[in-house]
């Protein structure tokens, strides 16, 4: 037994801790979670916990489904919003066959498996999200239309504000489950907040993500309002994305930092954006899974629609940076489109190998975008070269099937499940609308 493992249990004996909950996510990145009494976590650290994957959206078919989840003590957390009596705590699980290997069909593993590629390559991969939410009264919808907590706008301070109180309550229970916050303040939409945490490794960060979106239901629950990330709530209002940013680390240099250089870009960083923007159409399916995605893709709002990258450039759908001096191992890349519905560790995956692809195959990255994308014609976009991503969750399945590099990124069990379960969300949704609707929000026909 490791000294993380002994931490836990020495630690689940001090505290008095009554129930350990073991968490993992579907394909589609749902929470799942399994109490387990303290006796029995020694156990699971030996040999898992038995389930049935069959029963997990994507995890197993029928035929072969006996799975284990394997706590991974290094996540080990008292979850705050349980009380102080009758502790609850929770571990997050790698999911193993009967005979001890890794899920080819866990969205953790795939993760791992990409990041096993980088090291190999000798990088170190480190993000810091930035998500967006909306905060409503309640689930309830008043004539047809959802009904936020506020009025407020972007920065806006609202004295005695429920948002207000919202951030410091969910902040602090963050900060106590080990995730550390940058900042967090009021975004551009009515009842709409943002909160950004530290960055980390790109494993921590997806689990982190997948903690972070429950604690900030939890809060929403004992605050009597409703905490939701659909990525277009409000036709009117701006989406709610999850812009990420990324960076290389070799040893303890930043990859992506070249002093002298165009923006101080190192050619790695200049590789890893072309093999994003080469590779976007192909994983849009996966970062942005919802029909609702592309509502907020091309609903305005500054979502970025466009295949295109700049300096400082927030109309852009990679964006660096503005660089300060002296600040070289802060050398970073945003990528704008991801939702932050995702399912993190797959959207984190396929950025990610898209980047490397760049990096392996010396891709060549075109000129920067100097002017709002937004604002140019469709014969200015198309003769700077920004193309579309795609304008329908049809689109984004489309240009996935046919991608070699997704498929290889994620394996086939994850790959042909995945797109199975967007073609059959797709079509429950063209059953549901009208032709208006669809050639309206869509403009696919």
């Amino acid at each position: 037994m490791d000294r993380q493992q002994e931490f836990v249990l020495r630690t689940i004996e001090e505290r008095d801790v009554r129930f350990v909950r073991l968490w993992f996510t579907d394909v589609v990145g749902s929470l799942k979670s399994v109490a387990l009494a303290p006796a029995e976590v020694e156990g699971a650290f030996e040999e898992g916990l038995g389930f049935d994957g069959s029963a997990i959206e994507g995890l197993a078919r029928v035929f072969e489904s006996d799975m284990l989840a394997q706590p991974d003590p290094s996540t080990f957390q008292i979850l705050p919003w349980r009380g102080e009596t009758e502790q609850t705590s929770r571990m997050f699980c790698d999911i193993l066959t009967p005979d001890g290997e890794p899920s080819a069909a866990d969205p953790r593993n795939v993760l791992k498996r990409t990041l096993a590629k980088a090291a190999d390559m000798g990088f170190t991969c480190y993000t810091h999200p930035e998500i967006e939410f909306y905060l409503l009264k309640s689930q309830d919808l008043v004539n047809g239309v959802p009904v936020p907590v506020d009025e407020g706008g972007y920065f806006d301070h609202v004295p005695g504000g429920v948002a207000q109180d919202f951030r410091r309550t969910a902040v602090t229970m963050l900060e106590s489950v080990g995730i550390s916050v940058e900042f967090s303040h009021h975004e551009g939409g009515p009842g709409q907040n943002e909160i950004d945490l530290r960055y980390a490794d790109a494993l921590q960060t997806a689990d982190n993500i997948m903690t972070f979106r429950t604690v900030i239901k939890e809060v929403a629950l004992q605050q009597g309002t409703y905490a939701t990330f659909m990525p277009k709530p409000f036709t009117d209002h701006p989406g709610s994305g999850m812009h990420t940013h990324f960076s290389l680390f070799e040893g303890d240099t930043n990859a992506f930092y070249e002093a002298g250089a165009e923006f101080q870009l190192s050619k790695t960083a200049r590789q890893f954006i072309a093999g994003i923007l080469q590779h976007a159409p192909e994983f849009t399916a996966v970062t942005n899974q919802f029909v609702n995605s592309y509502k907020r893709l091309w609903g305005g709002g500054e979502a970025p629609s466009y295949l295109s990258w700049g300096h400082n450039n927030r109309s852009a759908l990679v964006r660096v940076p503005l660089y300060k001096p002296g600040k070289g191992q802060s050398a970073r890349i945003e990528y704008r489109g991801i939702d932050s519905a995702t399912n993190p560790y797959l959207a984190y995956a396929v950025l990610l190998g898209a980047g490397l692809k760049g990096i392996e195959e010396g891709y060549d990255l075109p000129a920067a975008a100097e002017d709002d994308v937004w604002s140019l014609t469709s014969a200015e976009r198309k003769a700077m070269g920004h193309t579309p991503l795609p304008a329908s969750l049809h689109d984004a399945i489309r240009a996935m099937e046919d991608s070699e590099l997704v498929a290889d990124i994620l394996g086939e069990q994850v790959f042909d499940h995945f797109l199975r379960n967007k073609r059959a969300e797709w079509q429950d949704y063209r059953l549901q609308v009208t032709p208006y609707e669809l050639k309206r929000n869509l403009g696919i026909l």
